[in-house]
């Protein structure tokens, strides 16, 4: 694999080069030992996902050692293919400086970003408001489209403060603290969170600054995208504060200004980046040790172009509990991906060298 394309890393996430792309790998989940299944991201300069990616794409290298793709031994998909589910919390910005036909379309494209999620996603709501905390929750994560629109609508453009950051701080720690669920159980299990937010950027008050909200960001060992919508009638000032958030956090800023009526738009772009992760599957054949071993997955874009980018992970060689459900997964697998008589699926060197004759 020649690594030709540039990745460059940037507040412990990534971003790609101009003209290039790259990856990041936010979840490996190992509980189906010996399989494992890496969950990762992938953007161009604008970034948007990489689209129609699989194996020919892929490679994979565990303890430094490439599998061989002609083996077979491992597999890509795409989330939004599969049952795993993804949460999103979205911030409302509802102080009266929003009020008026802006904080109308704000409440619509929240509605759309709803209807745009597939039933198993997950999404909680939070409303910048004058209580003790600075927000009001206005849903717990929740499935049912129509429930949350209800809620949705009932927001009421009222606040005389806006405590942005204390309510973006609480969105991360709704995402830190959600249960993940369990592989076994893929229509329960929560790949990833994120964040969507809808203000103009100013922030009054809040018990935590701009600095300490990035530190604690950047800190975060699974990456928790804020995608920021940007819109003032009257106040473009504070739209650098979103701008920093999102590029901190692995997201996207997107300047609204005042043409509101994109922002449906940019909630569907925003649903397309989520439902377009990839999933790898790979068999390893690492004895069980109960030790970490280290994974690099890279991806080759457009297939046989020679140019790879990287991300690293690790996984635990560990033997899975003695559970029915964990045993009729890893059945299925077996299915999917048979262990090689050999036991050897790295791709071996030839010994005699490429166009030289014998």
């Amino acid at each position: 694999m020649g690594a030709q394309a540039t990745f460059a890393q940037g507040a412990g996430y990534g971003f790609a080069a101009p003209g290039s792309y790259g990856l990041k790998i936010y979840r490996s989940d190992y509980s189906l030992y010996p399989f494992v299944q890496v969950y990762f991201r992938t953007f161009d300069a604008q970034m948007q996902p990489l689209v129609n990616l699989n194996e020919r794409n892929i490679g994979v290298m565990v303890k430094g050692r490439t599998y061989d793709p002609m083996k077979r031994q491992y597999g890509v998909q795409s989330i939004r293919q599969r049952e795993e589910a993804t949460r999103s919390v979205l911030i409302i910005d509802a102080s009266q400086s929003m009020a008026g036909a802006p904080f109308e379309e704000t409440l619509r494209a929240a509605i759309r970003y709803i209807e745009s999620k597939r039933p198993q996603d997950e999404v909680a709501v939070l409303a910048i408001r004058d209580t003790k905390e600075g927000y009001e929750v206005v849903s717990q994560f929740e499935r049912d489209e129509r429930a949350l629109a209800r809620r949705i609508a009932d927001i009421r453009a009222d606040g005389m403060k806006t405590r942005l950051y204390d309510a973006v701080g609480a969105a991360l720690q709704m995402c830190g603290m959600a249960s993940q669920g369990s592989v076994i159980d893929s229509a329960n299990y929560v790949v990833s969170c994120s964040v969507v937010v809808f203000s103009d950027g100013k922030d009054e008050g809040s018990s935590v600054s701009r600095d300490e909200l990035m530190t604690r960001i950047s800190g975060m060992s699974i990456p928790v995208p804020i995608y920021s919508l940007a819109y003032s009638r009257i106040e473009p000032t504070y739209f650098k504060n979103l701008e920093a958030l999102s590029k901190n956090s692995f997201g996207i800023y997107y300047l609204v200004g005042e043409t509101t009526n994109r922002m449906q738009q940019v909630v569907e772009q925003i649903q397309n980046i989520l439902q377009s992760d990839y999933v790898l599957t790979f068999r390893s054949y690492v004895p069980v040790d109960g030790e970490k071993h280290n994974l690099k997955l890279g991806v080759e874009y457009p297939s046989g172009s020679g140019k790879y980018v990287y991300d690293d992970t690790t996984f635990e060689a560990i033997q899975p509990p003695p559970i029915p459900a964990i045993d009729t997964a890893i059945t299925s697998l077996n299915q999917k991906i048979p262990a090689l008589p050999d036991g050897n699926p790295y791709w071996e060197r030839p010994t005699t060298p490429v166009g030289t004759a014998e």
